[in-house]
């Protein structure tokens, strides 16, 4: 096992199997033809060909197609075929930034292909001149992965927030971080990947922040996600990243930017240095 197999793990993917999801001409996501099936009958709102699922004309303006859309996600739920719902709404957007086209529940958000956006945060305390990571454990009860390795804080980006915003949210929900002290974690960039699933597509974009915790600071759980906290060297995080499948598949790669960003990953000691680096931003 390498750094460079957990980023391919999260990059396998083949588009012959999906058709577009295109909404008011534009391509926004990728539907798997099982998934196609289910929204054939809803005529009014999808149009399904051979080549395509397209969000029927009509529907023009952001309220409409939510509305619309949401409707249509209710009943399959009620069916089985919107496993998890949560009843988040997520933005469908043509990009990171553009002006939302419409809301859509989260747990649908795979189904359809589209990019979702999200933030992790690397918490981290300093240690002399050494670094040691805090690194949480799922619930046993999590709809998704449950028991798995996740990063610090971690969470899906919601309609109405902002990144900064749902930083602060998330560390209170997740690891007990006053809102004073979340607000300094720092922006540090990006990582995206497009990973096919049983069921749809994930090419999502996480937007990654650093946050340095006081040495006496100890995280506590609020929302009932996280199981456990561990500070673990740095080594050991890499070790475990590096040598199992014991993170959250998106997880291995924001800690593997930590890694190259703080210098532990170079291009004179690892000789996938290019590869990882690039294969980051997919």
């Amino acid at each position: 096992m390498s750094f460079l197999d957990r980023i391919a793990a999260c990059n396998t993917y083949d588009l012959g199997h999906f058709r577009p999801f295109r909404v008011g001409g534009a391509r926004v996501g990728w539907v798997k033809p099982a998934f196609a099936r289910r929204l054939a009958p809803f005529a009014d709102v999808f149009v399904v060909t051979d080549d395509a699922v397209i969000l029927a004309s009509g529907l023009d303006d952001f309220e409409s197609r939510s509305a619309a859309v949401d409707a249509v996600l209710r009943r399959l739920a009620e069916d089985g075929a919107v496993p998890g719902w949560r009843d988040e709404p997520y933005p469908l957007a043509t990009a990171l930034g553009a002006p939302p086209l419409m809301r859509i529940e989260r747990a649908a958000i795979p189904l359809f292909g589209v990019r979702a956006q999200g933030v992790h945060v690397n918490g981290f305390v300093r240690r002399g001149g050494d670094l040691a990571m805090w690194i949480g454990r799922r619930a046993r009860d999590k709809p998704t992965y449950p028991g798995m390795l996740d990063n610090f804080v971690a969470g899906g980006q919601p309609l109405g927030l902002g990144f900064a915003e749902n930083v602060v949210k998330e560390a209170g929900e997740e690891a007990g971080v006053p809102p004073a002290l979340a607000a300094t974690a720092l922006p540090v960039g990006t990582i995206t990947y497009c990973m096919e699933l049983d069921d749809g597509l994930k090419p999502d974009l996480q937007v990654v922040y650093d946050l340095e915790l006081p040495a006496d600071f100890t995280p506590e759980n609020r929302d009932g996600e996280i199981a456990e906290f561990y500070l673990w060297p740095v080594e050991r995080v890499m070790a475990v990243v590096r040598d199992t499948a014991a993170f959250k598949f998106n997880c291995n790669l924001v800690n593997i930017d930590f890694f190259v960003r703080h210098g532990l990953l170079g291009p004179d000691d690892e000789p996938d240095y290019f590869e990882i680096v690039s294969g980051l931003h997919r």
